[in-house]
């Protein structure tokens, strides 16, 4: 087992969560959360 640096532990995890390093990919998901203006949605109501 050898010692992984913080580094390399943060890169892990974020390729575990579908993070990626490509600048359009990073481009479109902040264009795509950005569409709702930042509103948070509300609750359906029954």
């Amino acid at each position: 087992m050898t010692d992984k640096t913080q580094h390399d532990k943060f890169k892990e995890a974020a390729r575990e969560l579908g993070c990626d390093e490509d600048e359009k990919h990073f481009d479109a998901t902040v264009k795509k959360l950005a569409k709702d203006g930042g509103k948070k949605a509300e609750p359906k109501k029954d």
